[in-house]
């Protein structure tokens, strides 16, 4: 099982002046979104507003954004109902969202990836069923990894520098399957 991080939990800010710029664009694309979505009237019953999942998914922690859960949740659960992923026009150029199914052990992180014996030998299995990757000024900004009931972020160093706090789950499980791997062989300069 996962632990779960507080939500209120500080970290130590970044000089003002790095991230300004790119959270200035996130803040302004969040605004145009929110805006736009807002004027172009009610949506039809059932579809999500791929603009409004392209904003929670590139918070610091979509968790705890109460706008956010709701519509998030749904495109879990449409994801796993094979459902399409919503898309935004409003977003800009360069920024965008997508999904992935997960493949383990290719494109699943190692420390939710496990080895499974089986008849026919060794198989790979990923704790998450697929990933949401953001884009932000055309770089990727985060990976959410997620499967029925759970989703953990992984925040690239840009978003990282852009943010002044974020979940930090990913990278603590991460830390703790690092620290769990046995050491690496000397190598030999024979």
């Amino acid at each position: 099982m996962h632990q779960r991080l507080s939500d209120d939990e500080q970290r130590p800010s970044p000089p003002a002046h790095i991230g300004a710029t790119r959270s200035l664009t996130v803040r302004t694309a969040a605004l145009a979104c929110v805006a736009a979505s807002l004027a172009a009237g009610p949506q039809q019953a059932n579809a999500l507003d791929g603009c409004l999942v392209l904003l929670c998914l590139a918070a610091p922690n979509w968790h705890a954004i109460p706008q956010c859960v709701p519509p998030i949740h749904q495109l879990f659960h449409d994801l796993r109902r094979g459902r399409p992923f919503p898309t935004c026009d409003m977003a800009g150029p360069g920024n965008s969202s997508n999904h992935r199914w997960a493949i383990a052990p290719a494109f699943c992180p190692p420390q939710y990836t496990h080895e499974v014996s089986s008849g026919s030998g060794t198989e790979y299995v990923c704790d998450y069923s697929g990933a949401v990757s953001v884009q932000v000024d055309g770089q990727l900004w985060s990976r959410t990894w997620w499967s029925r009931g759970d989703s953990v972020t992984e925040f690239t160093d840009a978003a990282k520098a852009g943010l002044q706090e974020w979940n930090t789950r990913f990278d603590e499980d991460f830390a703790r399957w690092k620290a769990s791997q046995p050491p690496e062989a000397p190598s030999c300069e024979c």
